[in-house]
């Protein structure tokens, strides 16, 4: 009888085991799918529950759906009509892409078009290609706004810079009777989840046509200059990883992609399209492709214009009071190591100054000689610096007495690379330093640029951004 107990206690054991590893195997099973072209497997991503707690996926009804991510790569099978413009003769560096429909009230298509091809040089707009999804089954509403387009943006079509396109209804999974997920009328469901479908397929189409893609709103004005700016913006990521650059703070407007991704988003938000807002489903795929933080710049490229939404002519009044639109100078960062001997505060590290992301360096009371250090990857000539410490919320915690050099000759390890002697440029104040015309006061190309505490202080010191314009690429 003791045995008896023993053994059926032990085969307990063994059934809670076999369920607990089954439940394992699935769940890895499922994340494995979906990540096998990545070749990694996500962690756990806190920030991201944080963003979307109420508006949660229920991974385990779409085990199957899932194990068909493998094929993210791959096009839909959609047929696609040009209702004006024709495929491009050329690879562009990005493309832009607006789905528009047919609005109760007001309509602003129009304005949109036209504001990003005024605010792009010429030698912006030979880079650019913007793709307009007409996207509403009314026939006699897309061939007036065809004829529309086509009349006053004549020369960008004939120079293959738009392109206007259709999806027929056939293509559209079943839009009614969907699960109504946050108790959202049938009609609000219905109108969110054919504006998955439609991005679904837009994005589809924008594939391949450049390096890489921004989603707009067909209501949004966009500053000057827009493209040299995302470029920079670019040219400064290069060498980290990133799904998803912003720049905009509002709802589907400048979110950017690589082109690559697209295919795999396409089918993501198919997949999804009657569970939630694409700006969630947005969220939720940055996420699940190992993105943890918001990559967001400021200022803003992309303003909403529109006074009536699409839905229902609803009033809608959002702004993004972090646009700005006349032409503004971002910096280039170029690519670069980040070191200090400071004692930093948790995980406010030295990388965090070298970005447009508001974020910052945060380093505990600095003595005498202690140092924030940059090594550029490649020698460089600079036209202006700019250094800011401190935040509105701790004013004092700025670099009271400091000094930036710049410095030539490198030597040491790749980890431990330093410049061997050093050219002060000039002195902090308020916190602050800003020069111009470096090249003309600097004779050598640069290798290294420090910010030098030249008295110990009691105060923390938030570095919260560090900009570097260049000129010419020195000759190697």
């Amino acid at each position: 009888r003791h045995n008896l107990k023993y053994f059926d206690k032990m085969r307990c054991l063994r059934k809670r085991s076999a369920v607990s590893f089954l439940g394992i195997l699935v769940v890895c099973l499922l994340f494995m799918n979906l990540y096998i072209e990545d070749s990694y497997v996500l962690e756990g991503d806190k920030q991201l529950i944080r963003e979307t707690a109420t508006h949660q996926l229920n991974p385990e009804r779409y085990v199957h759906s899932f194990k068909d991510l493998s094929n993210f790569s791959g096009s839909i099978n959609i047929s696609y009509r040009y209702l004006a413009g024709t495929p491009l003769p050329r690879k562009r560096y990005l493309t832009i892409g607006l789905s528009s429909v047919k609005r109760k009230k007001g309509n602003y298509l129009l304005e949109t078009i036209k504001s990003i091809f005024e605010q792009s040089s010429y030698e912006e707009l030979k880079e650019i290609a913007v793709v307009v999804q007409l996207a509403d089954f009314d026939s006699a509403w897309c061939e007036g706004m065809v004829q529309d387009i086509s009349q006053k943006f004549a020369h960008h079509i004939i120079a293959g810079r738009l392109i206007v396109i259709h999806v027929p209804e056939d293509y559209y999974p079943v839009l009614d009777g969907l699960k109504r997920n946050y108790n959202d009328p049938e009609d609000r469901v219905k109108f969110r989840s054919k504006q998955n479908v439609d991005y679904a397929f837009l994005l589809n189409f924008c594939a391949n046509l450049s390096d890489y893609y921004v989603m707009l709103e067909d209501d949004v004005r966009c500053s000057k200059n827009f493209l040299t700016a995302v470029k920079k913006v670019i040219t400064s990521r290069e060498g980290s990883y990133w799904v998803t650059l912003e720049f905009s703070k509002l709802g589907y407007i400048g979110k950017l992609y690589h082109s690559h991704d697209l295919p795999r988003l396409a089918h993501f938000l198919l997949m999804f399209y009657q569970e939630m807002p694409c700006d969630w489903l947005l969220i939720h795929f940055r996420g699940l492709l190992a993105q943890k933080e918001v990559i967001r710049f400021k200022p803003s490229l992309f303003q909403h214009m529109g006074y009536y939404s699409s839905y229902k002519g609803a009033e809608n009044k959002l702004k993004d009071d972090d646009f700005e639109e006349e032409s503004f100078d971002i910096p280039d960062n170029p690519p670069a190591n980040l070191h200090t001997n400071m004692n930093v505060f948790e995980n406010y590290e030295a990388s965090k100054a070298y970005s447009s992301i508001d974020e910052y360096f945060w380093g505990k009371a600095p003595s005498t000689g202690d140092f924030y250090g940059i090594v550029f990857e490649k020698p460089i000539k600079i036209s202006k610096i700019k250094v800011v410490t401190g935040t509105e919320d701790r004013q004092n915690d700025i670099l009271h007495h400091g000094a930036l050099e710049v410095g030539e000759k490198i030597v040491g390890s790749k980890k431990g690379r330093q410049c061997t002697t050093y050219l002060r440029l000039g002195e902090f104040k308020n916190g602050n330093f800003e020069i111009t015309d470096v090249e003309h006061k600097v004779l050598f190309d640069i290798n290294c640029m420090r910010i030098l505490v030249t008295k110990s202080q009691k105060e923390w010191l938030i570095i919260r951004s560090i900009s570097v314009w260049t000129s010419q690429t020195p000759n190697q």
